[in-house]
């Protein structure tokens, strides 16, 4: 056995709906303007262009429940609902008909985001790490195994912040579907299993500030709830 020169970090993990044992989070992939309505309110042409993917850390998850502390850094910190994928079987060059066998479950997701750090790396041509990858940035629900939700195309994804809905979309409305994401982000990654796809988000994201209540939820997948705290 390897000897470390202090001890490892924890692994991160998600919690499995009906099961005492979590999901062990390996790599987490976003895709990017996956809805046209959020497309457009970002400023952008939702024409259905190849999807982009950016990435945060795996120990960015949080579970459903947490008090997350408002971030360092900036005034404009933004919600994105998502529906989450959960990889069970990894590989690469998958074909889009193939994808399905290769999800563990789904799950209820926040992307938050620096919008204002966002902005700024976009004007200036630079990367979104500092944006989009930062602690404590990918809140996860428990992950509803496949067997139970089968493989969800349409269905209500929805925010609200303190009991107001701001977000409420349908997945039918996904410009790029789940098998389609998969496929395509195994050409460019070989996936493995714990890693997590963030889907895209809808229209109306908008900003949070400490005490705020979060929740939101995806039809037949699950819900997910946090509190955005003061630092």
């Amino acid at each position: 056995m390897a000897e470390f020169v202090f001890p490892p970090a924890a692994q991160p993990s998600v919690a499995v709906a009906g099961s005492e044992a979590r999901f062990p989070v390996r790599r987490i992939f976003c895709v990017g303007r996956n809805y046209a309505a959020h497309a457009r309110e970002m400023g952008q042409d939702p024409d259905r262009e190849p999807p982009f993917f950016f990435s945060k850390p795996g120990d960015a998850v949080v579970d459903s429940g947490a008090a997350i502390p408002y971030p360092s850094l900036t005034e404009d910190l933004h919600h994105e609902i998502e529906l989450v994928v959960a990889i069970g079987k990894g590989g690469s060059d998958i074909e889009a008909s193939e994808a399905p066998s290769h999800v563990f479950g789904y799950a209820v997701g926040i992307d938050l985001t620096r919008r204002d750090l966002q902005g700024e790396a976009k004007k200036m041509g630079r990367p979104w790490d500092w944006a989009k990858a930062f602690d404590r940035s990918a809140p996860c629900g428990a992950i509803t195994q496949v067997d139970k939700t089968g493989h969800p195309a349409k269905g209500r994804i929805w925010l609200a912040v303190n009991g107001t809905v701001r977000q409420d979309g349908d997945l039918a409305e996904l410009i790029w579907p789940v098998a389609d994401v998969i496929a395509l982000c195994s050409r460019a990654m070989e996936l493995k299993p714990g890693d997590l796809i963030y889907t895209g988000t809808p229209a109306g994201v908008g900003a949070l500030k400490p005490g705020d209540r979060v929740e939101g939820g995806v039809d037949g997948v699950g819900e997910i709830a946090i509190t955005i705290s003061a630092v």
